[in-house]
């Protein structure tokens, strides 16, 4: 007869016996140890061999759910399968989820995901993920990562005034999903299920804080008046007349430049394009790094930081330069490409020689080549008028000839 549940809360163990088997129907049984363990167990055949499987631990798994399970068990029989390896083969793909966690995905995709990306943004990409999603997500399986759970660890990081941070963070955490999908660790991706416009407020992108093309006089005639570190004097010297992005400039090594050229190099590694960047240098360029390689003594790096000559500057001191100057707020080293953007144009030079020199365009190796062989020559023109007109502005327009000393 079937065991009823009355039945099986009573069920014991004689104590002349290790364990007592109470039948159910259909194979199904309880197995009641003599320590009072109750434990679901079918027996059956497959392939000629009979065989045991474990159904669950009475009174967790209910008569009813055991029956439930036994059902199934029987179903996958009658198909040819063996119950017993489907249940081991599922046990295997939850310890591979299990140890599959979000963190190991997540490095797994940073270590395929940076080979074209330059170090410094790889870096920060990982030291982002480390900071703000691998608290809320790293320990859990990555298919378990839901899109509730995406946009709570989006939100967290929304909440403390970061919505830039928040948005990329969402952003990164898609793009390892769907490393995830393709390496078959997950069927589908839930970060698509969550669009940072849906989810998080919106956030009006503010520009780089730059001065008014008016106020550039001053501010050259303050650099060269600059009484803080000769690297860093001769750094914003150089950025003034090259235009290129701060981190292009710190980490500059003097390989890359052919003075004789008037050319600066820049590697595809270093630039955000991803691809080679020639910068042709003024004169007066020319002789800023002349003085340079003077003070730096033959080192690798163009700007050695101040404690560790292995590395480069920082990316503040710049910043913290310009702030010393009196422009807080109100200058970055970001700031002088968009006043030569500005300025430039409003001088007539064409948008492509400008936007070519800013490195804003994607270029592919044979526009690049093309580029490169059709414009460098405009540019070198236009850069080294540009570094007149600085001149100009530094000396100012109503400057007055000093009279000869008589003798």
């Amino acid at each position: 007869m079937p065991l009823t549940k009355i039945e099986c809360d009573r069920a014991v163990c004689p104590p002349d016996k290790s364990l007592k088997k109470f039948a159910d129907e259909k194979g199904m049984y309880l197995e009641v140890t003599a320590a009072g363990g109750k434990y679901w167990r079918l027996k059956y055949r497959h392939a000629g061999k009979e065989k045991r499987l474990a159904l669950g631990v009475f009174p967790d798994v209910s008569l009813a759910q055991a029956r439930k399970a036994r059902d199934l068990a029987r179903e996958a029989l009658a198909k040819g399968d063996d119950p017993g390896q489907i249940k081991r083969e599922a046990k295997l793909t939850r310890a591979i989820n299990d140890a599959n966690t979000f963190e190991l995905v997540a490095r797994q995709w940073w270590a395929h995901w940076k080979g074209l990306k330059s170090t410094r943004h790889a870096d920060y990409v990982l030291r982002r993920l480390e900071a703000d999603v691998f608290p809320a997500l790293g320990g859990r399986p990555v298919a378990s990562v839901t899109a509730p759970g995406l946009l709570a660890m989006a939100k967290t990081i929304e909440a403390r005034g970061a919505v830039d941070i928040a948005k990329r963070s969402l952003q990164t955490c898609g793009q390892i999903m769907r490393f995830a999908v393709a390496h078959g660790l997950i069927e589908r991706n839930p970060a698509a299920d969550v669009k940072p416009s849906d989810a998080l407020k919106p956030h009006k992108k503010t520009n780089y804080a730059r001065l008014d093309a008016k106020e550039l006089p001053e501010l050259l005639r303050k650099i060269e008046a600059y009484q803080g570190s000769p690297y860093t004097r001769l750094a914003i010297k150089l950025m003034s007349l090259t235009f290129v992005r701060t981190g292009e400039l710190i980490a500059a090594q003097w390989d890359e430049f052919d003075l004789q050229a008037a050319q600066w190099r820049i590697p595809a590694s270093r630039m955000k394009m991803k691809t080679p960047h020639i910068v042709p240098l003024a004169p007066q360029a020319v002789e800023v790094l002349q003085i340079l390689h003077t003070v730096s003594g033959g080192r690798a790096l163009l700007f050695p930081g101040e404690r560790d000559h292995a590395k480069h500057l920082s990316n503040n001191t710049i910043l913290k330069a310009l702030q010393r100057m009196g422009y807080q707020y109100r200058m970055t080293g970001h700031g002088f490409r968009g006043m030569a953007s500005t300025i430039l144009h409003e001088q007539g030079y064409g948008h492509h020689l400008i936007e070519l020199q800013l490195a804003h365009m994607e270029r592919d190796t044979v526009a690049a080549a093309y580029n490169h062989a059709t414009y460098l020559t405009d540019r070198a023109a236009m850069m080294a008028a540009w570094a007149d007109h600085l001149d100009k502005l530094r000396k100012g327009a109503d400057v007055v000839s000093l009279p000869k000393r008589a003798a």
